[in-house]
């Protein structure tokens, strides 16, 4: 099944403008059973923002787990176990089936329109984050392909304000 596992603030966003996520720092105090979540992760997927993006924190976070980073440029100097792949998201949903584990749908939101506009994304586990960026990278592009095929499996509230909504695409 191929996942998507993010934080959005209450207006919306996944990022500010600049793509950067400081403004989660403070809401890092608690588990939100991500450990659990990378058990069942065979493989992870991004975009080459996000890939950049994930780069840029220090050591690669995602050893021991095969990644594919959507792009349609050579990976210079990639990580163990990072390869690129084309924006041809039939083709790399139909890989991704082959694969042992589920998929982790990283971001960006490019990625995520790609896999849900053919109907691919089996799950969105969405923390939502009690803060308002005001601007930023919205999860979804305004005018992208409405989505009424959800059904909320599982919401959790935690103590820090943020609730976890599970919803499975049907």
């Amino acid at each position: 099944m191929i996942r998507c596992y993010i934080a959005m603030s209450l207006d919306g966003y996944i990022a500010a403008p600049d793509g950067g996520v400081d403004w989660l720092k403070p809401f890092e105090d608690h588990d939100y059973g991500y450990e659990a979540f990378m058990a069942e992760i065979g493989t992870v997927v991004m975009g080459r923002h996000s890939y950049e993006q994930v780069l840029g924190f220090g050591d690669w976070p995602y050893k021991g787990k095969s990644t594919l980073v959507v792009t349609s440029r050579p990976l210079a100097d990639a990580p163990e176990a990072v390869a690129a792949r084309p924006a041809d998201f039939t083709a790399l949903a139909a890989e991704l089936r082959q694969l042992p584990g589920d998929s982790w749908l990283v971001g960006g939101q490019q990625c995520l329109e790609g896999f849900q506009s053919i109907g691919s994304v089996g799950r969105l586990e969405l923390f939502l984050v009690p803060v308002t960026l005001g601007s930023g990278i919205p999860l979804f592009k305004p005018g992208a392909k409405p989505q009424n095929r959800l059904r909320l499996a599982l919401s959790t509230p935690y103590p820090n304000g943020v609730v976890k909504l599970v919803y499975d695409y049907i």
